[in-house]
């Protein structure tokens, strides 16, 4: 008998996550929960003392970087509105500083400049909101300075190995391109221009600096990566490319000067290193944890020290510290020591055919010591949906399958990872082809005697909660119950709110959803706002008052709508949280309203 793990154990904060080197080996940072909240602690290795340098009580932390052997900057924003101001400390927990006390403002950190112990490149939108430029930021003095002013189209910035922001890649309408100049005196120069659906992604400069790495589908279907020439704008060599799935990470040396490896994702995450040394790190690794993926993740700047993440589908997984010269692994952390491998639930790779002959990938977890035979089944859709699902530990995947149901998750059409032909065929699609992708696994699963078609739910967070809402609009026999989370709801209302920052990508957006006046009846027809009386599925939604993305709007059309008609739904809003809950306490609250959920309307006992 399978033991029932208490709720919070499979959300509450891990022990510790994001663990980095310093440049200089001699200390070891990481995010830790205090007061509930992420914050960074830094551990000097000489005398393992370990301080808390940073004290956020309100919000966890985005994210940090070194800034040289004595600096942490990170990022944070308000109550999940996602606009992140920078902040920065130093080592031994003194000398805060707020960088960007400005009210509406995004902010990002793009290179934290591995030569210069001095200062960050960051991007902010406080000139205009729609777009971002570049800083230079001194962490001592919070000095900023322009280097780099948007035009007006750019997406994204690259930096060369000197920390000069010489590349840019621009979107322009149903356009996207490569902008360069030979240095930050100099006009921008275009290098390239594409239709959108195909694009050359800049990664990062060579080592000498005169041309870039990319990340290429032009001219054919699956992403590859090249050398490209930045005075022509042509793919001048391959460096690698894979015949089945979409290859679009290098891996890179500093030290060595050169490129050493790649990553991509097939049924699992694989790593192909190009450099020996690599690869005998790499092979070191699996050999003395066997049975995990392990990746290397934080280089000291001489790369003798590397920090080391070793997890399964079915553990979160341990931080190790490796002595590349002895060739000495220790054991640093574990992620939840309180989850046991042992009794976690195998997530399986698996595919299925959809009704017109697409092949569609994805993963079935079933819960621990049972055979897939008329299970409860929770149907998980993935959010973006220009993203994909990978194998790995998920909290709510094993949380599911403790509780006694199959999850099985698939990436339909327009997932990313498999190719143009494979995205672009979800272009149009939303609620249409794209929607038949999820029924069609559902029928698959019920037809393999996997689910008992009775008791069946959907539920997803993002576009998993579209996928959710229009799973009982367009299938309302199919579901007995569905959650959705932070989903889209009305197709014209989420174009009309974009945040400001997405401006760029409206002509996109149009392209891949629809126009809102070129395709109303579809769009209508779509948008499960619009069609609540269609829905008699048992329906419980989660919102975030503050989320930028999907706007509260979205849901609350959804409640109206249904409570119009007098039918209940449960509705589940948090003030203080954006585009899914980040804080602990509330993750508990909708993981437990959760499971009460789909006990009541799946036939189950809380004792199962």
């Amino acid at each position: 008998m399978v033991r029932k793990i208490p709720l919070e154990d499979f959300f509450r904060k891990p022990e510790n996550v994001m663990v980095q080197l310093s440049p200089d080996g001699g200390y070891l940072a990481w995010l830790a929960p205090w007061k509930h909240r992420m914050n960074v602690f830094v551990k000097n290795l000489e005398t393992d003392k370990v301080l808390r340098v940073t004290s956020a009580s309100e919000q966890d932390l985005r994210g940090y970087v070194w800034c040289g052997d004595n600096s942490i900057v990170y990022a944070m924003d308000k109550g999940g509105d996602e606009n992140t101001r920078i902040y920065g400390v130093k080592a031994d927990g003194s000398g805060s500083l707020d960088y960007t006390p400005f009210a509406g403002v995004k902010c990002g950190i793009i290179d934290r400049l591995a030569d210069d112990d001095s200062h960050i490149l960051f991007s902010m939108n406080k000139r205009d909101r729609t777009l971002f430029d570049v800083y230079k930021l001194n962490v001592f003095s919070g000095e900023m300075v322009l280097v780099a002013e948007n035009p007006g189209n750019v997406s994204s910035w690259v930096a060369d190995h000197t920390g000069s922001i010489r590349v840019a890649a621009t979107a322009d309408g149903l356009n996207s391109g490569i902008i360069y100049r030979e240095n930050e005196l100099e006009a921008w120069k275009k290098v390239a221009s594409y239709d959108f659906r195909e694009k050359a992604e800049p990664l990062f400069f060579t080592p000498n600096n005169q041309s870039i790495y990319v990340a290429s589908n032009v001219g054919r279907d699956k992403k590859a990566i090249f050398k490209y020439n930045l005075t022509d704008g042509k793919e001048s060599t391959l460096i690698f490319e894979h015949p089945d799935v979409d290859v679009s990470r290098l891996l890179y040396s500093r030290k060595l000067g050169k490129v050493t490896g790649v990553t991509y994702t097939t049924k699992k995450r694989v790593f192909k290193h190009f450099d020996d040394s690599r690869a005998a790190i790499q092979k070191f690794v699996d050999e003395n944890l066997p049975g995990n993926h392990n990746s290397l993740l934080s280089f000291d700047k001489e790369e003798t020290k590397c920090i080391i993440h070793s997890g399964s589908d079915r553990n979160r997984g341990s931080y190790h510290l490796l002595d590349i010269e002895k060739l000495k692994l220790v054991k640093l952390f574990d992620l939840c020591p309180w989850l046991k491998t042992e009794e976690m639930a195998e997530m399986k790779p698996i595919s299925y055919k959809a009704r017109d002959g697409f092949v569609i990938h994805g993963y079935l977890t079933v819960p621990q010591s049972v055979e897939p035979g008329l299970l409860p089944m929770v149907v998980l859709p993935h959010g973006g949906p220009w993203s994909r699902d990978g194998w790995a530990f998920k909290a709510q995947v094993q949380f599911l399958a403790n509780r006694g149901f199959a999850v099985l998750q698939m990436n339909f059409r327009g997932s990313t990872g498999y190719g143009r032909k494979f995205l672009e065929a979800g272009y149009g699609q939303w609620g249409l082809s794209m929607q038949d992708d999820i029924t069609d696994g559902v029928n698959w699963a019920i037809e393999a005697g996997i689910a008992d078609a009775k008791r069946i739910a959907i539920y997803g967070v993002s576009y998993g909660g579209y996928a959710a809402l229009m799973g009982i609009v367009k299938n309302p026999d199919l579901y007995a119950a569905a959650v959705d989370y932070v989903g889209v709801s009305n197709l014209f209302t989420i174009l009309e709110n974009m945040p400001p920052y997405w401006e760029y990508m409206r002509e996109m957006m149009y392209e891949r959803i629809g126009h809102p006046e070129k395709d109303r009846e579809r769009l209508q027809k779509t948008s499960p706002a619009l069609n609540t009386d269609k829905i008699k599925t048992p329906l419980f939604i989660a919102q975030g008052a503050n989320d930028p993305r999907v706007n509260r709007i979205e849901s609350d059309q959804v409640v109206e709508g249904l409570r119009k008609r007098g039918i209940h739904v449960e509705y589940m809003v948090k003030d203080d949280e954006g585009h899914s809950f980040a804080k602990e306490e509330n993750q508990f609250d909708f993981y437990r309203a959760m499971e009460k959920f789909l006990y009541r309307h799946l036939g189950m006992s809380e004792s199962t």
